[in-house]
């Protein structure tokens, strides 16, 4: 018999009292301040015949058109490319990053590399969506996993056929950014009007005047005065260290296929009885050989299949869970029942579409 292995359960229990002060650079982004994604196309050379095969064209293709840009002249056909993979470099440029400066980029292999484990990665020119090269990245690559193979068996261990190279990029050209300096737009990362609120009156009581305003359930505007301008990145900084005391969301987020299960503080139960329990069917298959001899010495062979099916059903407990209890009340209810993770997101789905929970119930 197979049983379901289920991951560990996280259950990420806050108290409202213990709530901590968050800063709003914590929680917002600067309009106008923001990573570009890079991207190129470039190869992988120097592996340990783990590169891509032969049938591999665009490979093939592309290292005969490198070669022929250094002045070598080679056939087609000749090429073996068991030491050499095609890989997508991508990489993301920080705001007001300078040409000189360097960054991270991923190297992940696109035809049927085995691994790129001991590679180089070639100059490969990055670019933005514009289709305008902001930089180009080369060096050694770091492989945090491996693929080895020897006999016809092998062991593989996290993903070798992607790398990083620290620092792998230089930057060639800057992102131009339109700051208005007059205003800071603050977007919000989650819809929460209670968070815009008090980031508003925490903003206005830092500086002293009414410079922020709500425009939107997810915007603050911040007015910068005229003062303050040839101190803007000064007076940008003192607003992102405004905190406030973030709101907790009635929110309960159930991952079906890892069994993991994450609920906030003001998620509330009404009363309501929970009933839950396991069916466990157990088959089991035997196979006896009998065999017969008769007088004159033949021997014969019988085989005989005997079945057994054995049902057993756990004894379910019936809780009742009182009206308004806090999420961790539930919690400590229903493993004193014996619920497991998987138990608990089929209970957690039943009192919603009973209508005894309040809050949202969010399904991966």
């Amino acid at each position: 018999m197979k049983r379901l292995l289920i991951t560990a359960a996280i259950l990420l229990i806050t108290a409202q009292s213990a709530l901590a002060l968050v800063k709003i650079r914590d929680i917002s982004n600067v309009e106008g301040i923001r990573d570009n994604q890079l991207i190129g196309y470039g190869l992988v050379v120097g592996l340990n015949g783990t590169g891509d095969k032969s049938g591999t064209d665009f490979t093939v293709q592309s290292l005969v058109n490198m070669m022929e840009r250094m002045g070598i002249t080679v056939d087609k056909n000749a090429v073996k490319v068991k030491n050499v993979a095609a890989v997508m470099v991508t990489a993301k440029l920080t705001p007001f990053a300078r040409p000189g400066s360097k960054v991270d980029v991923v190297v992940s292999s696109v035809g049927d590399s085995k691994s790129l484990e001991g590679g180089t990665l070639l100059m490969t020119p990055l670019s933005a969506a514009n289709g305008q090269v902001y930089a180009v990245g080369q060096g050694p690559v770091s492989v945090g996993g491996m693929n080895v193979a020897a006999a016809g068996a092998g062991t593989i261990k996290n993903h070798p056929t992607v790398g990083m190279i620290p620092n792998g990029a230089i930057v060639e050209k800057e992102v131009p950014y339109n700051m208005d300096e007059t205003n800071i737009t603050l977007n919000f990362k989650q819809s929460n009007l209670s968070d815009i609120v008090k980031a508003k009156n925490a903003i206005n009581s830092l500086i002293g005047s009414n410079v922020a305003s709500i425009t939107s359930p997810t915007t603050v505007q911040v007015i910068v005065p005229r003062d303050k301008t040839s101190d803007y990145y000064v007076y940008l900084d003192t607003v992102l260290n405004a905190q406030i005391e973030p709101s907790n969301l009635a929110k309960v987020v159930v991952d079906e296929r890892t069994g993991t299960i994450v609920m906030g503080a003001d998620v509330r139960i009404n009363t309501v009885a929970v009933s839950h329990g396991n069916l466990t069917i157990n088959i089991n298959s035997t196979v006896e050989v009998n065999k017969d001899q008769n007088f004159l010495g033949d021997t014969t062979t019988q085989t005989n299949q005997q079945t057994d099916i054995t049902v057993t059903e756990e004894n379910a407990k019936l809780m009742v869970v009182p009206e308004g209890v806090s999420i961790s009340d539930l919690v400590k209810a229903l493993n004193s029942i014996g619920v497991t993770p998987r138990d608990l997101i089929s209970i957690l789905q039943a009192i919603k579409s009973a209508g005894a929970l309040h809050g949202e119930l969010q399904v991966m």
